[in-house]
C-alpha cells in the first residue's frame, strides 16, 4: 500500500490544454482540502532558480497564521545570562514576540528586567520592549526584512568593523586609552547586525519564499553569507583585542615598531574593504588578489614581531597579541574573498 507520503513526492500528472493555449495541471485534492481551499482560491506561482515552480496559496481570510509568539517562563533561581540565550535563540528561530513571564505567580526581580531591557535595546535589532511590568516583559520585532536586507546589515557591520581596526590602530600609536575604551563598546554594534543577519539566514533557510526579500538570490547563497558575516564580526572581535592590549601598555611603541605594525594594519584594513567590496560588485577577480596578498601580510609579521625582540616581558606579550589581531584581519579577509570565489565562480567558468 502506498503511503499519503510516497503518493505526494512521487504522484505524477499530465500537463492538459484547454481552448488552444492554456495549459492546466490539476492539484491534489487532499493537500487541496487540508489548505482549506476551494473554487476561486487564489494561489500564488513563483519559480525557483532551477527552473522549478513554486505553487502555494495565498492568505486566504478566516485562516489561522502561525503562532508568531515564543513563551519563555522564568523562575527567581534562573540565571539571567541562560534566560538571555534563550531569548536569542527563540529571536533567531524566527519569533517576532518574545514574551517573558514569572513562573507561580512571582515577579521578575529588578535586576533581571533591565538587564534583559538592557541586552534588548543593544543586541536585538528593531526589537521594542511593549509590556514592562513586575511580572511579564514581552519585546516585539518591529522591523519588516524587506527594510533591512542581509546585504544592507552585512555592509554596516563592514563599514563599523573596518572603522573600529583604524580607530584601534591610531589608539595604539597615540597610547589614547580613552578612545581604546570606546572602541571596545562600539563591538557590540558589529554584534547586533550579526545577530540580524543570522535570524534572516535562518528564515531563508526555512522558507524558500523569502529568500528574495531578505536581499539574496537562492537559498545556495545562505552559507555563504553566514560564514562571510562570522568573518566580519571575528574581524571586529580583533579591533576590540586591539584596544583591550593597549589598554595594557605602559608606554608608546618606539617607532621602528610602530611602522611595521602600521605597514601591516594598512595592508590588512584595506585587503578588508576590498574582499567586502568583491563581495557586493560580485567581482572573483578583486577576491582572487585579496586571497593573493596574504603571504605578505605573513611576512610583514614576522619582521614586526622580530623587531619587538628586546622589549620588557609583559610590554612584549600585550604587543604581539596586537600584532597577532591584525595579522588575524588580513586572514579574515582572505577567508571572506574565498567565499566570494564560491559564490562567483561560474563568472570565470567556460
Amino acid at each position: 500500500m502506498t503511503t499519503k507520503t510516497q503518493t505526494e513526492s512521487n504522484d505524477q500528472r499530465r500537463l492538459q490544454v484547454t481552448g488552444g493555449s492554456t495549459y492546466i495541471l490539476s492539484l491534489p485534492k487532499d493537500w487541496i482540502t487540508r489548505n482549506q481551499l476551494n473554487k476561486g482560491s487564489l494561489m500564488m506561482l513563483r519559480e525557483q532558480d532551477d527552473g522549478s515552480l513554486s505553487i502555494y496559496p495565498s492568505v486566504t481570510k478566516g485562516k489561522k497564521e502561525k503562532i508568531d509568539e515564543a513563551f519563555i517562563k522564568v523562575t527567581a533561581n534562573d540565571n539571567p545570562d541562560a534566560v538571555i540565550r534563550t531569548a536569542i535563540s527563540a529571536y533567531l528561530s524566527g519569533y517576532n514576540i518574545l514574551c517573558l513571564k514569572a513562573q507561580n505567580q512571582q515577579v521578575l526581580s529588578s535586576k533581571l528586567r533591565n538587564h534583559l531591557k538592557k541586552f534588548a535595546r543593544h543586541y536585538l535589532v528593531g526589537t521594542e520592549i511593549v509590556i514592562d511590568t513586575p511580572t511579564e516583559l514581552k519585546l516585539q520585532v518591529l522591523l519588516n526584512y524587506p527594510e533591512l536586507t542581509v546585504q544592507s546589515a552585512l555592509r554596516r557591520m563592514s563599514i563599523i568593523a573596518s572603522s573600529m581596526h583604524k580607530e584601534a590602530i591610531a589608539s595604539l600609536k597615540k597610547l589614547d586609552f580613552s578612545a581604546a575604551k570606546s572602541i571596545i563598546e562600539t563591538d557590540r554594534e558589529v554584534n547586533r547586525f550579526g545577530l540580524y543577519i543570522v535570524r534572516l539566514i535562518k528564515l531563508a533557510v526555512t522558507n524558500p519564499r523569502v529568500v528574495k526579500e531578505i536581499g539574496l538570490n537562492n537559498q545556495r547563497d545562505c552559507l555563504g553569507y553566514r560564514l562571510i558575516a562570522k568573518s566580519v564580526e571575528r574581524t571586529a572581535d580583533h579591533a576590540t583585542k586591539i584596544a583591550e592590549n593597549t589598554l595594557l601598555l605602559k608606554q608608546t611603541v618606539n617607532e621602528e615598531l610602530a611602522e611595521k605594525i602600521f605597514e601591516l594594519s594598512n595592508l590588512a584594513v584595506s585587503m578588508f574593504e576590498s574582499s567586502v567590496e568583491a563581495l557586493f560588485r560580485d567581482d572573483f577577480n578583486l577576491a582572487e588578489s585579496v586571497i593573493e596578498k596574504l603571504h605578505q601580510a605573513h611576512k610583514l609579521e614576522k619582521d614586526a614581531v622580530l623587531c619587538s625582540q628586546g622589549l620588557e616581558i609583559e610590554e612584549n606579550a600585550n604587543l604581539r597579541l596586537i600584532i597577532e589581531s591584525v595579522r588575524r584581519t588580513a586572514e579574515y579577509a582572505s577567508d571572506i574573498s574565498e567565499v566570494v570565489l564560491n559564490l562567483n565562480v561560474e563568472s570565470v567558468l567556460r
